[in-house]
């Protein structure tokens, strides 16, 4: 039981949400995720972490790069738990469309190659 409250607890939050989301359809690195949701790498930093300790996004190492991603063994559990009725009312939402969006452009921009190798790279990048 402990383990389900601690999905919905972190799911609860609209930003975790959005992350989980984008993370269901791609694993994305730190400066795709801040490139999407047009945020700092601190607070995308925070939200995954709270995604990690609830075990639905893990980080795996490409070089020196993080990616984050789902496990498998979480990806059934999401995909149910937003599914239906409430995916379409979440994606009719002006957040998860813009998201939507941004992600399109991301992918078309190829940010991860692009940006993100422009940079410096640190951790998480």
């Amino acid at each position: 039981m402990k383990d389900i409250v601690k999905i919905f607890k972190a799911l609860s939050e609209p930003t975790r949400l959005r992350i989980m989301l984008l993370l269901l359809r791609k694993e994305l690195c730190v400066c795709e995720l801040m490139f999407i949701l047009g945020m700092e790498q601190s607070r995308v930093s925070h939200h995954m972490r709270v995604l990690r300790e609830a075990g639905i996004a893990e980080d795996v190492r490409d070089g020196r790069w993080i990616i984050y991603r789902v496990p498998d063994e979480a990806r059934a559990l999401l995909e149910g738990l937003v599914s239906g009725a409430l995916r379409e009312r979440i994606e009719l939402s002006r957040e998860a469309a813009g998201d939507v969006e941004n992600f399109e452009d991301c992918v078309r921009r190829n940010v991860r190659g692009c940006v993100c190798e422009s940079r410096p790279r640190e951790e998480g990048g």
